[in-house]
């Protein structure tokens, strides 16, 4: 399916359908599983508790030479581990790309447990959609450090195996959810990106090369998004041009929508949002009618000209505004009960907006 193609299917997602942002914290694939596949668009559960091999640094660079994490997922590559297997990792990668052939690139158990679950649910559910996620290239890149402590983005050769290891992962991991029968959506994680700045020419180069891996995603047939819970540079990021968009609603819609310029842009080129709106940090005071009220009010006063509020909502995505893994089950479980009413509140904001239809006039 083509770009444009793909980007039609944005206008397919159910009005307001919930997903995740990927992380859970429960400790058996099958209570996490259960609690993914419970949203409208079933979303592949990450389970780090426990195995920091599926944090997700270590889970996007799993089977680069050299690597090594903690228990907190930092990364360090050791550059004489590196330089040794380096020519052997290459060759491999590049054939793979070239080839087409990616299966060894997919997740493999200790990087994801719930990977081939999750695909066995897809297929015999027939899911319409499913979302999957994977750390990005710039984030990535900029939290891994050599064992000297230099980020892995300044050390040419590296910082490129990097890239090309997280595109090959992305397409594998898109292809194998393809063959399971269903339209992907497939998010790169980018929280890294607080620390993006134009002024800095490899943060420019590396988030042309996002640009690329989200071409390079919408070619192979996925509804590409971006994930950022931080402030970033928004207008650089809406012109990424990712299918959808997602971000931590209290931190960060405000600053976002007065990009007005970029988010027209985004907008008219028929991507979407996906609004973390239930807030995940446990200090947080809310109540989710005003979070949703709030969200309506920010929306309708900097949508851009000829945008309605009906026609941006129909197609928003709703989720936690990060992952959840470092929360409790319980937290988790309310969490997603919130998010479920957070969309009856949004829907019903939604069904106001929609013209109402003029009964006929009887004869």
């Amino acid at each position: 399916m083509s770009a444009p193609n793909i980007r039609r299917a944005v206008q397919l997602l159910p009005a307001c359908a919930t997903t995740g942002i990927g992380s859970l914290p429960h400790t058996q694939v099958e209570l996490g599983l259960q609690a993914a596949l419970a949203q409208d668009i079933p979303f592949l559960p990450q389970l780090p508790v426990g195995k920091p091999s599926e944090l997700m640094i270590p889970a996007a660079l799993e089977g680069l030479p050299g690597l090594a994490f903690d228990d907190e997922g930092l990364c360090t590559v050791d550059l004489a581990a590196w330089e040794a297997g380096r020519a052997d990792f290459e060759a491999r990668l590049e054939a793979a790309l070239s080839a087409g052939k990616l299966e060894a690139y997919e997740p493999s158990p200790e990087a994801c447990r719930a990977w081939r679950p999750f695909l066995w649910e897809v297929e015999t559910r027939k899911l319409a959609f499913a979302k999957a996620q994977l750390a990005g290239p710039f984030t990535v890149r900029s939290v891994a450090r050599t064992s000297s402590g230099q980020p892995a983005l300044d050390v040419p050769g590296l910082d490129q195996a990097m890239f090309r290891l997280v595109l090959a992962r992305s397409l594998a991991m898109v292809k194998a959810l393809r063959r399971a029968g269903t339209t992907p959506l497939f998010f790169l994680d980018e929280p890294g990106l607080y620390a993006f700045q134009r002024t800095q020419a490899r943060h420019l180069l590396a988030l042309q090369e996002l640009k690329l891996l989200v071409v390079a995603l919408q070619r192979e047939g996925a509804l590409v998004g971006v994930h950022c819970c931080g402030n970033t540079d928004w207008g650089a990021l809406l012109d990424v041009q990712p299918d959808l968009l997602s971000l931590d609603v209290r931190l960060s819609l405000d600053a976002m929508v007065e990009e007005r310029e970029a988010l027209e842009r985004f907008l008219t080129s028929g991507a979407t949002l996906s609004l973390g709106i239930v807030p995940t940090d446990l200090a947080s005071t809310y109540e989710v009618t005003e979070l949703v009220d709030s969200v309506e009010a920010s929306l309708k006063a900097a949508l851009p000209r000829g945008f309605s509020f009906a026609q941006a909502v129909s197609t928003v995505v709703l989720t936690p505004a990060c992952g959840l893994a470092m929360r409790s089950v319980v937290d988790a479980e309310r969490i997603l009960e919130e998010l479920k009413a957070a969309q009856r509140r949004l829907r019903g904001a939604l069904e106001a907006e929609r013209p109402v239809l003029q009964a006929p006039h009887p004869h």
